[in-house]
């Protein structure tokens, strides 16, 4: 036989756009249109509907950015289509190509009942099935005209992401708005030829079921009148029918389609405008619920589901419906898809608390899967955070974008700093909008490295990022391939469901120890620093808020603010979403972000200083408020007393214009640029900065990566760099014993000041940047002489070791890495720490000198200066605070990190406060001290070991204490933990290394 393959294959492609696909909608006319533009900001439903508005044309130009129209489509159905089926096809002027990426419409009735949403996927609203001839017509469309940020040109700088900067011309066309018939066998026979063709052009060509797939398409086009497309669809359906019903073959990988919607919780949109964009999602799946009986939609981000409970009623009559049926799926338990490299220890727990509690007091819903598919990496002490919380599963497919290296599995146990092991799943599907196109199914199949140990992978099946959701047409497309030969089976299930299968076939599948970074994305650590630094802050502030306000309650009966501290941790969680924190958003959500971190700030700041007024009393007595899990300047960790001050420091200053800093504990040389060429362990007799080098060093990089340029930095970017070493000014500072630095370099201005603290080991450096450069990276290195293969990064609940060489294409991709409060580097006998209060980027080299000895250089990230999607990305003013540390053990580099991150709060009152509870062992450090969210009274207490060894503590209970239960994060009791006893308060633990544990005490 002659090889017309092609020739088939090309008629199918033109028959299939010219002819079968324009035969969907045989008939159709126009609906009449009208329209309001309201003024500013979304307007609710009722004023929308009843707006006076104005005729408007298909063609005409409407809608400002950002701006929201209101239109009205009236028509009567013709008298001729009585008994059909009849839609109305409503085109805002969308791309099919950007369906979440540009303007979006909910549709209503006149009673305000929602209809479902329109996005460029989905412009179809069912008018009926058997309709009457002569039926009104009448909706509403409710049309967000959301800008497109990101084009076919991406990441090029534009004003659109913020409506301060946007302008009002108007961005779309409005291209049809009609009353159409919808004819169901052409549309099937469309999803037929689809689904077979995508399948054919996946199979070997030398394929027998590839030739049989071809001839049966090439007899279907042959029974297709092109005249009379929709009068002979049947006939060419019928010649399908042998392909279709071909079961697929036993050992065929099994495909669990999870219907899904990932929705940015902001990104190239606002927050205001996800509100509206999970609202329409959710319309949209719960109307595709009541048309696919076997169809199953999950939903994650308990911010969302509350933002449809809070914004739109009537949608969320629908959702708590198709959730009592078990077919809208809530997902994840976190209170949003946030980022997990940055999330503090007891943010990253409160991201669980919130989002599992909220499943479960509005559905009695628990879930075991942390669902997490676009965040970029995970911290390695996440597993047993999840464990904690009482999940079981890890789902994400971001891993995929690792740019370096492939990872060698999809399904795995994931194991944590401490030993906790997670199910895990990366769906070999890579990506989270999967459409059931052939080509997905069969780059899943391929790609599934677990083949003959496990044979089932998830495909989350719709389209995401600003939503949108499934289709009917990929529900019809998973309906052909539920058992078809040539192609994986697909079926839709839960991810409970799926997860339970994976196990059980799977049941010791591969480990993998330590975090999963991801080779991609490597700035997020760095970008929109204010943003990152007002997650820092407001972390630290919730800390003291809940301590002092529970201490405060017990001691005295303040009334501990429970409510006002769940709305400022939904705040602040809220804001760790994958696309805030990590700095990749546009301007809008950013300008915002700074302003909510802000009135965060000033409400926990009153929150604290009325419960530490409470305590203190009346009195002139001077009292230091460590809220620290260390004992501060004499007093101890929870507690007030006088400060106990010690030792004095010196500034004088050297022949060569530098200054020499000395507290008795450490010298430290600055010479006349400001540089820092000496840090002397005065104890140990050890210089801490590497012969010939200098610490405090300002380092400028050009900074364009290929793409994504909020959230990449390339390693090329190393090839350039300028040391920033000329100072206009090095001069004592006001108080006569610091060091203050002036610089200035392209348009920007840079001041230091250079402090030893008395009786304190460590160097502080306060650094204000007045920045204004574009595509600029800022560096602060410090090179040290030290020898060490690995270092430690502080991540939740512990630390982390990475590697100081780059042996393997795993370590070389490791070139910008995160930490939390500090980095610590270590000889046997001696280490360095370098800690901060709001960084998280840093990259750590190392070289060997002429003399033999290896520098050891350490760098902090300070500042980044992309130009999308945020062109004036940290244009402005910035400070930061760094410490280095010689001398120190990986306990004195834990407690330094506490101490930069929360300052002291001095406050005259009658006496000393004592701790409400306290820990006999420095590595057990308590990151929580909080009333039972219940309110019961109970006091919560929540620590773990940090020093990476095997802890045997005491933790005493200022107060007394009639029972202790071992709990989990939800602050519900562990049932196969024994409690412990409290002998007169007396609370004996004994942790694993980096072992969490929570304590509730319950009040006598």
């Amino acid at each position: 036989m002659h090889d017309d393959r092609t020739l088939v294959e090309a008629r199918l492609r033109r028959v299939l756009d010219e002819r079968i696909r324009p035969a969907v909608y045989p008939e159709s006319v126009p609906l009449e249109v009208a329209v309001w533009h309201a003024p500013g900001e979304p307007v609710p439903v009722a004023e929308g509907l009843a707006a006076d508005v104005e005729p408007i044309t298909v063609g005409s130009r409407w809608g400002a950015p950002w701006g929201t129209s209101w239109f009205r489509v009236t028509g009567t159905v013709p008298e001729a289509w009585a008994g059909r089926t009849v839609e109305a096809v409503l085109d805002l002027g969308f791309d099919e190509n950007m369906p979440g990426f540009q303007c979006e419409g909910l549709v209503y009735r006149p009673d305000g009942t929602p209809v479902k949403g329109l996005n460029p996927r989905n412009q179809w609203v069912r008018i009926g099935a058997l309709v009457q001839g002569g039926e009104e017509v009448r909706l509403h469309v409710e049309a967000a005209s959301n800008p497109v940020v990101m084009d076919y040109r991406p990441f090029t700088p534009t004003p659109l992401g913020d409506l301060e900067t946007a302008g009002s011309d108007p961005q779309y066309t409005l291209t049809r708005m009609d009353l159409a018939v919808l004819d169901e066998t052409v549309w099937h026979l469309v999803t037929d030829l689809e689904v077979l063709g995508e399948l054919m052009a996946e199979l070997p060509v030398d394929s027998p079921r590839r030739w049989e797939i071809l001839r049966a398409v090439e007899r279907a086009l042959d029974a297709v009148d092109l005249q009379d497309v929709g009068g002979t669809a049947e006939r060419a359906r019928s010649r399908l029918t042998d392909v279709l019903a071909a079961p697929a073959v036993p050992s065929a990988h099994r495909i669990s389609a999870v219907g899904h919607a990932h929705i940015d919780s902001a990104w190239l949109w606002p927050l205001r405008e996800t509100v509206r964009k999970v609202a329409r999602t959710a319309a949209n799946m719960t109307a595709l619920l009541d048309d696919e009986p076997d169809f199953v939609f999950a939903m994650s981000q308990a911010q969302q589901w509350a933002w449809v409970k809070e914004h739109r009623p009537e949608v969320w009559a629908r959702v708590k419906k198709a959730v009592a049926e078990g077919r809208f799926v809530p997902a994840g338990g976190m209170w949003v898809e946030s980022d997990t490299n940055m999330p503090g220890s007891e943010a990253m727990a409160r991201q669980f608390v919130h989002g599992k509690r909220f499943f479960l007091d509005e559905f009695g819903v628990e879930n075991d899967e942390a669902w997490l598919p676009d965040t970029f990496g995970f911290a390695a002490g996440l597993p047993q955070i999840i464990k904690a919380a009482g999940s079981r599963y890890l789902l994400t497919q971001k891993i995929s974008w690792s740019r370096t290296n492939r990872f060698p599995h999809h399904t795995f146990r994931w194991e944590g700093i401490d030993g906790t092991r997670i199910f895990t799943h990366f769906p070999p599907v890579d990506t989270y909008n999967c459409s059931m196109r052939g080509a997905e199914i069969a780059h899943a199949v391929r790609n599934f490295k677990d083949k003959g140990a496990a044979r089932h992978s998830l495909a989350p099946t719709g389209w995401g990022d600003g939503g949108g959701g499934t289709t009917r047409e990929m529900v019809a497309k998973a309906a052909r391939l539920r058992d078809l030969e040539g192609s994986a089976t697909v079926t839709w299930e839960t991810p409970s469901a799926f997860f339970a299968k994976a196990e059980a076939e799977n049941p010791e599948p591969p480990v993998w120890v330590g975090e999963l970074y991801l080779e991609l994305h490597r700035a997020t650590l760095t970008s929109q620093a204010g943003t990152k630094q007002g997650n820092r802050r407001s972390e630290h502030l919730l800390r003291e808020a809940e301590l002092w306000a529970a201490t405060a309650a017990v001691r005295t009966g303040f009334p501990y603010p429970y409510a006002d501290l769940d709305r400022i941790w939904k705040t602040v969680l809220l804001h760790q979403f994958h696309d805030i924190l990590p700095g990749s958003s546009i301007a809008w959500v950013h300008r915002e972000a700074r302003a909510t971190y802000a009135r965060v700030a000033d409400e926990l700041d009153g929150i604290i200083d009325a419960a530490q007024r409470a305590l203190a009393g009346e009195g002139g007595v001077p009292l230091l408020f460590n809220a620290a899990p260390h004992t501060r300047s004499g007093v101890p960790a929870g507690g007030a007393r006088p400060a106990e001050v010690s030792g004095r420091t010196t500034r004088t200053e050297r022949p060569d214009g530098g200054h020499v800093l000395d507290n008795g504990l450490l010298r430290v040389g600055v010479d006349a640029r400001g540089l820092v060429d000496s840090a002397l362990d005065l104890a140990a007799g050890r210089e801490t900065i590497a012969p010939g080098r200098t610490g405090n060093l300002l380092q400028l990089h050009q900074d364009l990566p290929n793409m994504w340029d909020a959230w990449d930095v390339d390693e090329f970017y190393r090839n350039t760099v300028t040391d920033l070493t000329d100072a206009d000014e090095v001069t004592p500072g006001d108080d006569g014993v610091t060091v203050r630095i002036v610089r200035t370099f392209g348009a920007s201005r840079v001041t230091q000041v250079l402090s030893l603290p008395p009786g304190e080991k460590r160097l502080v450096v306060d650094t204000e940047v007045d920045w204004h450069e574009t595509e600029k990276f800022l560096k602060l290195a410090f090179p040290l002489d030290l020898h060490t293969d690995r270092y430690a990064s502080e991540t939740q609940f512990g630390h982390f070791f990475r590697p100081t060489h780059t042996n393997t294409s795993w370590e070389a991709a490791k070139f910008e890495a995160c930490n939390h409060r500090f980095v610590h580097l270590q000889e046997p006998d001696w280490g360095v720490a370098v800690v901060n209060d709001g960084t998280y980027g840093h990259d750590v080299t190392r070289a060997v000198r002429g003399d033999g000895g290896t520098t050891t250089t350490v760098r902090v990230s300070l500042l980044r200066a992309p130009c999308f999607p945020d062109p004036e990305t940290d244009q402005g003013v910035h400070r930061f605070r760094h410490a280095l540390v010689p001398g120190a053990s990986i306990g004195d580099a834990v407690r330094e990190g506490w101490r930069v991150n929360l300052p002291e709060r001095r406050l005259h009152g009658a006496g000393e406060v004592a701790p409400l509870v306290t820990v006999d062992r420095d590595s057990v450090v308590v990151t929580a001290v909080k009333l039972a969210d219940d309110g019961s009274g109970d006091v919560v207490v929540r620590f773990h070991e940090a020093h990476g060894t095997r802890a045997h503590a005491t933790l005493t209970a200022g107060f007394p204490v009639a029972g202790v239960e071992v709990t989990d994060l939800l602050e519900r009791p562990l049932a196969d933990t024994a409690p412990p006893t409290a002998d007169d308060g007396r609370i004996t633990v004994r942790l694993r290394p980096f072992e969490l544990t929570t304590l509730r005490l319950r009040r006598a």
